[in-house]
């Protein structure tokens, strides 16, 4: 089996450095992974958050997708009950006739924010007190999507514009299993988010394929897995890079303190400390990190595991060249298509 590569960028900020600037970074990561040759290059949703910039992935999708010609290009993902599924099915009918062919439409419903955010967010909307409208957002998001609503629906009649031939491809995404069984449900493609819970997912996706649902659009389920990777020449290199997420990490589920990422340096210093003895083994689970040989490994294990032929590597540390490199080492590794 090939196994597909492809990437999550959460366009992370480093300490000392702005959101302008891992903007900036997003965009010259995805010329560079286009280049390599990965398949797809989704950009995530947060908000008010100091270490992720990536608050909006339908609009900073538009200039990747102009910046690149080979990768698909997608939202991992949408946090859908944020928002009217009319609204989102409009904005990514409008990336589909500006890209098409080339769309993904990660969904989840995560709020990606605090909760202060989260109700800011809101504004008095009832989805998130009521998590059981989400599967309704779900039908009616693929519905208007392909301008196929119901007849009894009460939006017949309302157009997604600009319609067209052809639409994006709708992908689930989640860390559990509710998530694994929506999409099944409505015969649509499941990414589990390793990188978040390593924890049950090659469950979760042996379950999505037994009980997928053939539908219109999907005749096989098509299961992913987002898993935190760093590549770095040695071992060595890479585990001491891979400090700087981790502690960022620890910071955040620990404290609450969604701050940027650290230095190395300011890292290894905190590593030491009992808290993070505690936690860094756990973390270290979400992650494949290591020479191009030690993690084309662990991405093997992993995919053998989830029974998956692609994998979303979502890579974050301190040096943005260090970054670049690790893709760079991964694509040189698994031999992909450079032009």
């Amino acid at each position: 089996m090939t196994l597909r590569l492809s990437v999550l960028d959460q366009s992370p900020i480093r300490k000392n450095g702005t959101a302008a600037q891992a903007v900036a970074e997003t965009l010259e990561l995805a010329r560079l992974c286009d280049r390599l040759g990965y398949h797809r290059y989704w950009l995530a949703e947060h908000h008010s958050s100091e270490a992720l910039a990536g608050s909006t992935p339908e609009v900073l999708m538009t200039r990747v997708a102009g910046l690149t010609s080979r990768m698909r290009i997608g939202s991992g993902g949408v946090m859908l009950p944020h928002y009217s599924a009319f609204k989102v099915a409009e904005n990514f009918r409008m990336l589909e006739t500006l890209f098409p062919g080339r769309i993904d439409l990660g969904i989840g419903r995560a709020p990606g924010s605090d909760q202060r955010t989260l109700r800011i967010l809101a504004d008095g909307k009832p989805n998130w007190s009521n998590p059981e409208s989400y599967p309704y957002q779900v039908r009616d998001l693929v519905a208007w999507l392909h301008d196929a609503l119901p007849d009894t629906h009460a939006g017949r009649g309302v157009t997604a514009q600009p319609s067209g031939p052809t639409a994006p491809d709708v992908w689930l995404l989640g860390s559990s299993d509710e998530s694994a069984a929506l999409a099944a449900h409505f015969g649509l493609p499941f990414c589990f988010a390793h990188f978040i819970n390593p924890d049950g997912g090659d469950a979760a996706t042996r379950a999505y394929r037994a009980h997928f649902r053939p539908s219109a659009l999907h005749a096989e389920p098509m299961p992913m897995m987002a898993i935190t990777v760093l590549c770095a020449e040695t071992d060595e290199e890479a585990h001491l890079l891979a400090t700087s997420r981790e502690v960022w990490a620890m910071r955040l589920l620990s404290r609450g303190e969604a701050g940027p990422v650290p230095p190395v340096e300011e890292a290894l210093s905190e590593a030491k400390t009992p808290e993070a003895q505690r936690w860094l083994p756990r973390l270290r689970r979400r992650s494949v990190v290591g020479s191009p040989k030690t993690v084309r490994a662990g991405l093997e294990q992993h995919a053998a595991g989830y029974q998956v032929d692609e994998i979303m590597a979502v890579t974050i540390c301190y040096d943005f060249e260090k970054r670049k490199r690790s893709y760079e080492l991964l694509a040189e590794e698994f031999g992909m298509s450079a032009s």
